[in-house]
């Protein structure tokens, strides 16, 4: 038995590597992935699986159970992965941003102007021109709508000195956020009979996804990744305070800029895709926190990669493993939601100890 608890202490500590953590996460998304792809209505076998995915690879034809791979499953867990990743990433920024771990993509109201630019595009596409029934259209309006909330809220935060505290921006996103949300129910009354396909939108859903999702979000995540790690270096200096920041010589006025552009929009294209998706971008930056500690060198990519594993995963479970298919925005807030508040207590009393 000692043995055995010197094997569990060495693979805690390797866990708790970043290398080993991010090469852990990687696996268990590659495990998501191969389950998502290979259960549900119809089940396939890995070696049929691997046969059909090798046969496109090679330019052969896959057949009818195929096309249910690669046009249905593939770009469907595809899309789920990278909008994970871009909420998982978002929210890790702007908690580092904003020196608040309560901080996600909704804090600033980017979330919940996004949702409102691309159901303002839905309900006008129910009975407006042709041009806005096209998916793009609501990519579009979601995007204004990230847009232009960070923008009320920066003009709302400023100061006279030109400056943007933490505090005012926490507290103008969360104004903002309420007007937005009674926005959203005005929207939904107005979309009367056709209100079911708007609400099941706003609670969050990878239905009938396709390639051009998937890449829709990779074309924002992929430069937010990059330039996030590129900023990592000014972002923990940032965590001491914004005065110790300028001290040390960090251009806090453009990191800062810089920063809240690319994790709105990363956050706003996953909207676009999923509808409102809560709790991811929240709960992942504090797992792998709480695992790797806070330098964002490790901490950018691990939340990324967290916040794909948690949102394929519940994917696949209300697509695969639930007797119906829920909205998997419900199913993240059920289960990443009690999880938050046993951590949020745990550093309470932390924090009443010391």
């Amino acid at each position: 038995m000692p043995g055995g608890f010197a094997g569990l202490k060495k693979l805690s500590l390797l866990i708790r590597a970043p290398w080993g953590l991010g090469a852990a996460l990687v696996f268990l998304l590659l495990v998501i992935g191969w389950l998502s792809l290979s259960l549900g209505y119809l089940e396939y076998s890995y070696q049929e699986l691997g046969s059909i995915l090798w046969a496109k690879l090679s330019g052969s034809e896959i057949g009818p159970r195929g096309q249910i791979i690669w046009e249905t499953r593939l770009p469907r867990m595809a899309t789920a992965m990278a909008a994970g990743a871009a909420l998982g990433l978002s929210g890790c920024v702007f908690q580092g941003l904003l020196l608040n771990p309560l901080a996600d993509p909704y804090t600033l109201g980017v979330s919940s102007g996004a949702a409102l630019g691309a159901a303002g595009a839905i309900s006008l596409g129910l009975w407006g021109p042709a041009w806005l029934q096209n998916p793009l259209a609501a990519t579009t309006g979601a995007m204004v709508g990230a847009v232009g909330a960070l923008l009320i809220v920066l003009a709302l935060a400023r100061e006279k000195t030109g400056h943007y505290p933490p505090t005012n921006l926490i507290l103008s996103g969360v104004i903002l956020s309420a007007i937005l949300s009674a926005a959203l129910s005005f929207l939904k009354y107005l979309a009367g009979d056709q209100v079911s396909s708007l609400v099941f939108w706003l609670l969050g859903s990878f239905l009938a996804r396709t390639w051009v999702d998937a890449l829709l979000v990779g074309c924002f995540f992929c430069p937010a990744l990059v330039v996030s790690l590129w900023s990592a270096v000014d972002l923990n200096v940032m965590t001491l305070g914004l005065g110790s920041a300028r001290t040390l010589g960090v251009n806090v006025r453009g990191a800062r800029a810089r920063l809240l552009i690319v994790a709105s929009l990363a956050a706003a294209s996953a909207v676009a895709v999923s509808g409102v998706i809560g709790f991811v971008g929240l709960i992942t930056p504090h797992l792998a926190r709480l695992l790797v500690g806070p330098d964002h060198r490790a901490l950018l990519p691990l939340s990324a990669l967290s916040g794909a594993v948690l949102l394929s995963a519940a994917d696949w479970v209300v697509r695969a493993v639930l007797p119906g298919e829920i909205p998997v925005g419900v199913l993240t807030a059920m289960l990443a939601g009690p999880v938050f508040l046993v951590i949020f207590r745990k550093k309470a009393r932390q924090l009443g100890d010391g």
